[in-house]
């Protein structure tokens, strides 16, 4: 699914990293410019919805992107119809000048789950209209399916419920989701670990998509490298070929034909 130099491939274009941040919730612009400077990601998401409540404030958040120099990916958080999901796209790409969103349309708040039903109706007519599609889902393998089926040549599924950090709480779903589907597989949500990150690209996962488990970090410039390094260490073992867990022990070193001494 990747070129021979392993570069993550996403509708055809070409990104370094295996790592996408989010943007909120960091002590300061600073922090979170340092963090992403750091970490140097593929992409850093963007809520049109969360920074033009911010009003003024949003213009500096704006310039501040732009100084980074990182592909935009806007996204539709806190959008609960098919229509506001696609209105909320619409003015992102006014705004970022980018076909790419990262589609969010929630079906319960308390658990930030998406909703499943519409989900790959949404995703069909933002599609249609031209854009690079990016749905946050659930771990399940159907509705995945359903979502590659319409055009969405890459899918997000959660590990766990958003800013939990209880990293893959179904290894079993993730990893069937894995042999089943052909398209690149982002794992969104649920992360709060730099083990986790490792742990789904050992498994085969193309990249991880993040924020709390940065930002509400002591130190988010740190973490931000921490998850770096442990992407880059996960997809490292995938294409090494792990070796596969045995039932009893095994040892490291040959014992045939050593000598063998008995104490009498």
């Amino acid at each position: 699914m990747t070129p021979d130099n392993d570069d993550l491939m996403l509708y055809g274009e070409r990104f370094a990293s295996r790592l996408l941040l989010g943007t909120s919730r960091y002590p300061s612009p600073k922090v979170m410019a340092d963090a992403v400077a750091g970490a140097r990601p593929a992409m850093v998401t963007a809520s049109l919805r969360r920074q033009t409540a911010q009003g003024q404030a949003s213009q500096a958040f704006w310039q501040l992107l732009k100084a980074m120099a990182v592909p935009v990916l806007p996204n539709t958080t806190g959008c609960h119809s098919i229509q506001e999901a696609v209105t909320t796209a619409e003015m992102a790409r006014e705004v970022f000048e980018t076909d790419w969103i990262k589609l969010e349309l929630i079906g319960d708040d308390y658990t930030l789950q998406p909703d499943t039903l519409n989900l790959p109706s949404a995703a069909s007519q933002l599609i249609r209209a031209g854009f690079k599609v990016l749905p946050y889902c659930t771990d399940d393998l159907v509705l995945c399916q359903k979502l590659v089926d319409v055009g969405c040549q890459a899918v997000m599924p959660w590990a766990a419920p958003i800013g939990t950090g209880r990293g893959p709480i179904n290894p079993y779903a993730l990893r069937s989701l894995r042999d089943r589907l052909q398209v690149p597989l982002i794992v969104d949500a649920g992360l709060g670990l730099p083990s986790h990150a490792c742990q789904v690209l050992e498994w085969g996962y193309d990249a991880v998509l993040l924020n709390t488990a940065v930002a509400l970090a002591q130190d988010p410039v740190a973490m931000a490298l921490a998850f770096a390094q442990a992407v880059s260490a996960g997809r490292m073992a995938w294409r090494a070929g792990a070796m596969q867990a045995q039932d009893a022990a095994q040892a490291s070193t040959p014992v045939l034909g050593t000598p063998f001494w008995h104490q009498t």
